[in-house]
């Protein structure tokens, strides 16, 4: 018996050459830097840039945002890009791109040490090239106006609590004790947020009101850690945020329901808005996520599921004008994957996309990379109905390709404009040499 999805597809696939007719129309071609021009003068004066992915490991996504940010830099100034990735992590790289003392020797060092899975995320060779790219830019800039790298994410509940403790142990030894003795809330769980999240469901008590009173003790005001200049109290107050909303996140998880995906997307936000005022009232943010963290959530099936996210959330906060969505997709290639949570990374095929999806549309159009500025689709009724929109996420298994890795979507809605991939190549990650003598190509990957 068919599946709704197969359904689904059967309904949509009949109308793909009509598709594929109008993108035809409006497609740019996408082969080197130069052909941004057309969406850097679009983007204009935007000052929340946000750029996503269909996977978590496809090297042509990274790419295109490394060299997209590197003009929104350079052309635009904007101010710091922020990742779909832990805080703690994270802010080593900022450390390192911003040479802080001690920061570490090289980038492929410092981000060597992105332990949790999945490690290739920011451990792979185009992140090496985009930090060194950034270490060079900022090398001849004074301080506050050095670019950051910052990571969103609220997955560090134990990382982030010890980076709380070491912090006060240099600045106020008694709050450092306080804090181990609330922290110590946490201690039965074996640092693994799902045994706290499995106890929490069972036994009516959790942490929350020690996470609480810890960020409370951060916003007093404490003395100032010069290590890192202004960036300190910040970097240290961050983490006791992250603290309190991991402990939320990891609480509400085991739920069910859309409750932990939005704890989630919320603390983005609330992260991304401290990072704005950091740096100041003319700050530009450029954002570097997944595209269901980006692509505005009410354009698609996750709304029907009380779903928001980043992008949604940053839309409605500043309006359409200061906020440029920029989406991301393939039609086949390789990706970096693991066929099951925690499982070994490997290079995977990404088959060809499903008849009736956006991605079997743009490669009927022109096989080949393209650039669309969904503006030009607005007034298409051909292009405003929903349909399916590849997202692969950290899990993949290839023969499962119509059962899960599609959402729908009304695309010219969900983004401002979408990179199209025709072929797309896997990531290089450092956990594992992706080059017969463990180094990558002298022109890898920026040889287009």
């Amino acid at each position: 018996m068919p599946t709704l999805l197969d359904r689904w597809i059967s309904a949509t696939a009949g109308n793909t050459a009509d598709l594929a007719a109008i993108c035809r129309q409006v497609s740019r071609p996408l082969q080197r830097a130069e052909d941004l021009d057309p969406l850097l003068e679009q983007i204009g004066d935007a000052r929340y840039v946000l750029l996503g992915e269909a996977s978590h490991g496809t090297s042509d996504y990274y790419m295109w945002r490394y060299r997209l940010s590197q003009r929104l830099i350079q052309e635009k100034g904007f101010s710091f890009i922020a990742v779909e990735g832990d805080w703690p992590d994270c802010y080593r790289v900022n450390r390192y791109v911003k040479g802080y003392s001690d920061s570490g020797g090289n980038a492929r060092e410092v981000l060597h040490a992105f332990a949790r899975w999945p490690t290739w995320m920011w451990a792979n060779e185009e992140v090496v090239a985009l930090a060194d790219w950034l270490r060079q830019h900022n090398t001849p800039l004074e301080a506050r106006r050095k670019i950051g790298f910052y990571g969103l994410d609220v997955y560090s509940l134990w990382e982030s609590m010890e980076a709380v403790i070491a912090y006060l142990e240099r600045v106020d030894p008694e709050a450092a004790r306080k804090a181990k003795e609330s922290y110590g809330c946490f201690e039965p769980y074996n640092e693994e947020g799902q045994n706290y999240a499995w106890a929490t469901m069972f036994v009516p008590t959790s942490c929350e009101e020690e996470a609480i009173a810890i960020l409370q003790e951060m916003r007093r005001d404490l003395p100032h850690h010069a290590g890192d200049g202004h960036e300190a109290p910040f970097n240290a107050e961050q983490n006791a945020l992250v603290v309190q909303n991991a402990e939320r996140y990891y609480r509400t998880m085991v739920r069910g329901g859309p409750d932990s995906w939005n704890v989630r997307d919320r603390h983005m936000v609330e992260t991304l808005e401290r990072l704005m005022q950091l740096h100041g009232p003319d700050a530009k943010a450029i954002v570097w996520e997944h595209n269901t963290h980006i692509g505005d959530a009410r354009f698609t099936d996750m709304a029907g599921d009380g779903m928001v996210n980043v992008g949604q959330l940053v839309r409605e906060q500043h309006g359409d004008g200061d906020v440029y969505l920029v989406g991301f997709g393939s039609y086949a290639g390789y990706v970096i994957a693991g066929s099951a949570w925690g499982a070994p990374m490997e290079r995977q095929t990404v088959p060809p996309a499903q008849e009736g999806t956006w991605e079997a549309a743009l490669h009927q159009a022109k096989p080949q990379n393209q650039l669309l500025l969904l503006s030009d689709l607005r007034d298409s009724r051909g292009a405003l109905a929903s349909r399916g929109h590849r997202a692969i996420g950290v899990v993949h298994n290839p023969a499962q390709e119509r059962y899960g890795n599609y959402v729908p979507s009304v695309l010219p809605r969900r983004y401002d404009a979408f990179l199209y991939i025709d072929a797309s190549q896997a990531l290089r990650p450092l956990h594992i040499p992706s080059h017969p003598d463990g180094e990558p190509p002298d022109t890898y990957p920026w040889n287009v």
